[in-house]
């Protein structure tokens, strides 16, 4: 059984910017997708994973 995925948003940091992810809800965590070719599928994540994720980019661990 396929979920559905709702809410996909693009972050408001990105707005002028094509080259972006969207992050949508799914079950139990998040799905993400490329806006420059949405029909190319998304991957998922649990809530624990993308929470993990969202802190980490919040600390500074993937700045270049």
């Amino acid at each position: 059984m396929t979920q559905q995925v709702t809410g996909w948003r693009k972050s408001s940091r990105s707005s002028q910017q094509t080259a972006c992810v969207e992050v949508g809800r799914i079950g139990d965590g998040a799905a993400v997708r490329d806006t420059k070719d949405r029909t190319a599928g998304y991957f998922t994540t649990t809530t624990d994973q993308w929470t993990s994720f969202v802190a980490a980019i919040k600390h500074g661990r993937y700045d270049g």
